[in-house]
């Protein structure tokens, strides 16, 4: 995905992270039974990115499609991924499988200890792709046309009994629609997507100078408050930076231009 449709899914994923805090597993699974229907009819895609229909009318079409029957969050979700421009009709599908991912993903996130949580759902994810990856049999049957829905589903979880919720539900949106991917190769972006979650949790931070662990405490401490959770510190020396410090978490970058947000950094740092 690029140019306009890579500018909307990513303003979309800014919508969705106020969501995603309090989020169930609903959601995400209210947001893939969005994209089924998307994906059961061309027509209605077609309809929904079309740039010479109105705003209203495709706004009175998603009423019409989901109204009162899914959360207003995943309504509104799906709205404004409507509202927004996309360069074919299959980019809008990607895009809400995307976000349905986004939060199942959260959900494991946002219990305690949210860090570990990510790492465990990534290491199930990869369990499964390891395992039918090794298995010919396992592939046919999760690519067989003619099995149901229901089969495919009961087969690929009985490959991880223990699953959690969240990677159960993962694992079995890539064996019913893998979207004209293998489940596996479909799983394995389900992964990219936890480790792009994991990289909320790590805050890259490069300073002028070496700092004592005393330094190091209190910029853990200030940093932790500043994001409101435990993040882990992996600081560089660059005695090239202007402003002292520059903080890299997630696709967020805190540099010497944020001041304000800076300024106490520093001073738990001088003191």
């Amino acid at each position: 995905m690029a140019g306009v449709s890579s500018t909307s899914l990513a303003a979309a994923l800014q919508s969705l992270e106020p969501k995603l805090a309090t989020a169930s597993i609903a959601l995400a699974q209210e947001l893939f039974g969005i994209l089924g229907l998307l994906d059961s009819n061309a027509g209605l895609r077609r309809a929904l990115t079309d740039p010479a229909r109105e705003s209203g009318e495709k706004a009175a079409l998603v009423s019409t499609l989901i109204g009162g029957k899914v959360s207003t969050e995943a309504e509104s979700t799906f709205a404004s991924l409507v509202a927004s421009r996309w360069s074919s009709a299959r980019d809008i599908g990607d895009a809400l499988e995307v976000l349905a991912a986004t939060a199942a993903i959260a959900v494991a996130e946002g219990q305690a200890d949210g860090s570990a949580n990510l790492d465990k759902l990534e290491e199930e994810l990869f369990a499964f792709i390891r395992v039918v990856g090794s298995s010919h049999d396992l592939q046919r049957a999760l690519d067989d046309a003619q099995a149901t829905d229901e089969a495919k589903s009961a087969l690929a979880l009985k490959v991880l009994p223990q699953a959690s919720a969240v990677s159960a539900l993962l694992i079995r949106q890539a064996v019913v629609s893998p979207r004209g991917l293998k489940p596996t190769a479909l799983v394995q972006r389900f992964v990219e997507l936890v480790a792009k979650r994991q990289q909320r949790w790590i805050a890259f931070v490069s300073v002028t100078r070496d700092l004592s662990a005393e330094q190091l405490s209190r910029l853990q401490a200030g940093l932790n408050n500043l994001y409101g959770r435990d993040l882990k510190i992996n600081v560089n020396i660059d005695p090239t930076l202007v402003g002292g410090i520059k903080v890299t978490v997630g696709d967020e970058v805190v540099d010497a231009t944020a001041a304000t947000r800076l300024a106490e950094l520093r001073r738990r740092l001088a003191v």
